[in-house]
């Protein structure tokens, strides 16, 4: 397929209707971290349920998204993305009508499925279309408006949340999902890899989806039984072969959905780390400061939302240059500064202690999460125009499907090991702080039940009015000490990302690979 110029009318319409596209899947990830206080009042979920809620939907994509993407190319990108789309809508109006977090978790999956086929579509969709010297800047206006749109996630998420109404974020994805077929069905030219074969790795897609599904388990069954557990070491076990396995298949496979050969190139490597990473740490840092805010800090949940906007604003006015300075120069100077920067903002907010309330906003979060959106903005469209700057046209798809998947996959470790550290850190500090209480042992046996509930943890019955508010004081002390701890452990995450762009990344030696 020929490329076309990045302001022709083609060039525009491929824009809308990837950007459309995509925002529809990352705005119900940021806008679900808000709403969550809401859905486990209104589900009666317990912590472990919040985690595998996130987990259900990020362990389909990161197992299926690399066979989406060598789907595009094999079979048309246009097809493949649409047809992603059309499951994404029927799963999210699905995940709408859930009657209780069982079916919620299930319907997640579906999305999840719905997701793999259509988020590296928009990608590899502008990666293949878009004239090359233009593919950078094309990637910053991606990533600007996909940031834009999945950070005004968690306001609309607020706003829904506030009136009881956290089902129409699922709901919302239905509009935007119709009018992004109409723009591709009527407006936009297939696109695939003419020379490209129709064998797809299934046996590899099932080994990596159920050693993710085993290791989320196997860690969040930890609070609940202890670590030296059959039912934790035999699914940790599992979990560990099945990846091993993944790996052993994609090495003899054929049609790998992850060419290893991709891996030779040490720039596909290092942006490939620093995405793991970066994106555990901001997938876990992000969640648990919105817990924080609304859980700990008595912000409501819009509240909670616009405190993103400085993060919003960032991205919207420096992404799109981001992505410039990034053909101009290269990647390397802006993936190191950039995820650093973005760790030293985890680590500011890891040191926030309680507050008065949104009153306090702008001399408490206000400046961690400036340093945080700025390391974020100048690393977004350098990381994505490195990914695909690394491989040939004819496996755009397939960089694109292998980075996303890494993204999900950190994201699936973070929300299962510190979702489950998270509740051993409460139950710690719970445990620590109330033997300084005057409560009877029956009444420490009652605030300790609810310890794995975090932030949602309950007074119950049995207490006075003053012990109720001395109980209340220590879930929110106990949370903030959990909050604490994560957002450090996603600031050293962001940190090792960046280790791994120094480590890496060479701007002389950008070369791009052929898979076999």
């Amino acid at each position: 397929m020929a490329t076309v110029a990045l302001g022709s009318s083609a060039g525009k319409w491929i824009m809308v209707s990837s950007i459309m596209a995509s925002a529809m899947a990352f705005i119900d990830g940021t806008a679900l971290n808000v709403v969550l206080p809401s859905l486990q009042q209104s589900l009666n979920a317990t912590g472990t349920d919040l985690f595998w809620i996130l987990n259900a939907y990020l362990v389909m994509l990161a197992s299926l998204i690399m066979i989406g993407g060598s789907l595009g190319d094999k079979l048309g990108r246009k097809k493949v993305f649409m047809t992603g789309i059309f499951i994404f809508i029927i799963g999210s109006a699905a995940c709408g009508f859930a009657p209780d977090v069982t079916l919620l978790i299930v319907f997640r999956m579906l999305q999840g499925i719905g997701g793999a086929l259509m988020i590296p579509g928009s990608l590899s969709l502008i990666s293949s279309s878009i004239n090359e010297k233009e593919r950078g800047k094309a990637i910053g206006t991606w990533s600007a408006f996909t940031t834009v749109v999945t950070l005004g996630g968690p306001i609309l998420g607020g706003a829904f949340g506030d009136a009881g109404l956290w089902r129409y974020i699922f709901f919302i994805n239905i509009p935007i999902g119709m009018v992004a077929l109409l723009i591709l069905w009527q407006k936009v030219k297939e696109s695939r890899d003419e020379e490209s074969d129709h064998a797809l790795d299934f046996p590899g897609a099932v080994a990596i989806a159920l050693g993710l599904a085993s290791l989320t388990f196997g860690f969040l069954r930890v609070p609940a039984v202890g670590l030296n557990n059959w039912q934790v070491y035999t699914t940790l076990g599992a979990g560990l072969l099945l990846l091993a396995a993944f790996i052993f298949i994609e090495s003899k496979s054929k049609h790998p959905m992850m060419p290893l050969k991709l891996f030779t190139n040490m720039t596909f490597t290092g942006v490939n780390l620093l995405t793991f990473f970066l994106y555990a740490g901001l997938g876990a840092g992000m969640l648990f400061l919105s817990l924080n805010l609304v859980q700990a800090q008595g912000y409501s949940q819009l509240q909670s939302g616009l405190t993103f906007l400085p993060f919003t604003i960032l991205m919207i006015s420096m992404a799109r240059f981001a992505g410039g300075l990034a053909d101009k120069y290269g990647p390397r100077l802006l993936l190191i500064g950039g995820p650093a920067a973005a760790g030293a903002g985890l680590l500011i907010l890891s040191f926030v202690k309680q507050t008065n309330g949104p009153g306090d906003y702008w001399t408490t979060f206000f400046p961690g999460i400036l340093v945080f959106g700025a390391g974020m903005s100048f690393t977004v469209a350098p990381l994505t125009a490195a990914v695909m700057g690394s491989v040939s046209d004819h496996f755009s798809g397939t960089a694109s499907g292998v980075n996303n998947a890494l993204t999900r996959i950190s994201n699936v470790f973070a929300n299962a090991i510190l979702g489950a550290l998270a509740v051993l850190f409460f139950t710690g500090s719970l445990q620590h702080r109330i033997q300084h209480t005057q409560l009877n042992s029956k009444q420490k046996q009652a605030v300790m039940a609810q310890a794995a509930n975090l932030g949602d943890a309950k007074v119950t019955t049995g207490f006075n009015e003053h012990e109720q508010a001395a109980v209340k004081k220590l879930y929110h002390a106990s949370f903030i000490d959990v909050y604490a701890r994560v957002m450090q452990l996603s600031a050293a995450l962001a940190f090792l990302g960046a280790l791994m762009s120094f480590l890496f990344i060479k701007n002389s030696t950008i070369k791009k690979t052929n898979a076999p």
